[in-house]
């Protein structure tokens, strides 16, 4: 007897489990494979692009997201890992598709992107280390963004557009104006 398999199931297994997460401020609740990551599970489950898989081994960074505020590499993590968490992706900043997010704007005005497949990665682990509120060095920034591979800028673009975002976000009050 033969049994037949979607090529979901074939891919991943065919054991499968309800899971409840908070992605970009919604809550889910999904049935997903066991073996599932959460990078795939957020690209083909919940169409969120942004999350780019490179390596696929956790080498490169590109599928970088926030989780629970920290920033993690989803091709790593199993979706069920998510279960109970909150999963933050670039498209999470800006509640309107048609306005960038300040971070986003210094990306795009210190020319902090070429490709643009490690920025939305980048633009994550920059809003991670922004909202420490702590004024990094150059040598700090590279640091603090080595675990994402850009193959295009040579970094340095991308240290100012933190850095400038970084100024940017301790200049203001928590009502958002200037101090």
């Amino acid at each position: 007897m033969t049994t037949s398999t979607t090529p979901t199931a074939a891919r991943y297994g065919t054991a499968r489990r309800t899971v409840t997460m908070r992605v970009n401020g919604r809550d889910v609740t999904v049935e997903v494979s066991t073996r599932t990551t959460l990078a795939d599970f957020l690209r083909d489950e919940l169409d969120l692009v942004s999350v780019h898989l490179g390596c696929e081994h956790g080498e490169c960074g590109c599928c970088t997201v926030l989780f629970d505020g920290r920033s993690v590499r989803s091709c790593l993590m199993l979706a069920v890992q998510a279960d109970g968490h909150a999963v933050e992706t670039v498209e999470s900043l800006s509640a309107d598709p048609t306005e960038l997010h300040p971070l986003q704007e210094s990306f795009a005005e210190g020319q902090g992107l070429q490709c643009g497949f490690c920025t939305p990665a980048m633009v994550l682990r920059a809003k991670e280390i922004i909202e420490t509120g702590r004024e990094l060095s150059d040598a700090e920034v590279r640091h603090e963004i080595s675990g994402i591979l850009c193959r295009c800028t040579g970094y340095q673009n991308i240290v100012g557009a933190i850095r400038s975002a970084g100024a940017k976000a301790r200049g203001r009050t928590a009502g958002g104006r200037a101090s």
